[in-house]
């Protein structure tokens, strides 16, 4: 049997910071999943963490800090509406990040193995477009 992973890449005109992209993200039903997952890859380990909700401003203060910025750092995102959610993974420097949708994944109709991609990029890029965003790339492979 194969799986199937999927993943958008997006890329920015400027910058960002963990903390902007969430607080965007949040103008169109997503937010923080609980318990809050994260981590900085400082170790090349992907050590991931969690915490409750009521520490969001500490780890995103954590994953903005100055001295991660060479390091890939992430935070899992949750839209309770739809009933999904994934992974921002945020590159080095901060001019790019990829969501994985790792939660409850949207199939695509009538193609139950496929990734609803465009379902994703539609509640995704709009609140994006404000923040630079450049440009995406999205894929959906089977393994």
């Amino acid at each position: 049997m194969s799986s199937r992973t999927a993943d958008i890449d997006f890329t920015f005109a400027r910058e960002v910071t963990v903390r902007t992209i969430v607080e965007a993200l949040a103008t169109s039903g997503w937010s923080l999943e609980e318990p809050l997952s994260y981590m900085v890859n400082d170790t090349d380990l992907y050590d991931w963490q969690s915490t409750t909700n009521d520490h969001t401003g500490e780890v995103l203060a954590l994953l903005d800090a100055p001295e991660h910025a060479k390091y890939h750092v992430a935070v899992c995102v949750y839209h309770g509406q739809a009933g999904t959610g994934g992974q921002l993974l945020f590159f080095p420097h901060r001019t790019a990040c990829s969501f994985s949708p790792t939660i409850n994944r949207r199939s695509l109709p009538g193609s139950a193995g496929f990734t609803d991609v465009s379902w994703y990029l539609h509640a995704l890029v709009p609140p994006l477009l404000a923040l630079g965003l450049e440009g995406y790339e999205a894929r959906d492979i089977g393994s």
